[in-house]
């Protein structure tokens, strides 16, 4: 154990500069931007209007 504290003594700030190096050096990949819910949406309003209509329609006639 008095190993490991001569060490952080000895460099208090070397670990911490490495692993600031290592994360600067080892960037990962951006993630995939999400995609929007509103054209899904949109489309689901429209089918519903449409058979709406289309109902309507029938109903009318019939």
């Amino acid at each position: 154990m008095s190993d490991n504290s001569n060490e952080e003594q000895g460099d208090p700030t070397g670990s911490t500069m490495m692993f600031r190096r290592f994360v600067t050096d080892n960037k990962e990949p951006d993630a995939a931007p999400k995609r929007s819910v509103t054209p899904y949406v949109l489309a689901g309003v429209g089918a519903l209007l449409a058979i709406g209509i289309i109902v309507g329609v029938v109903i009318t006639w019939s």
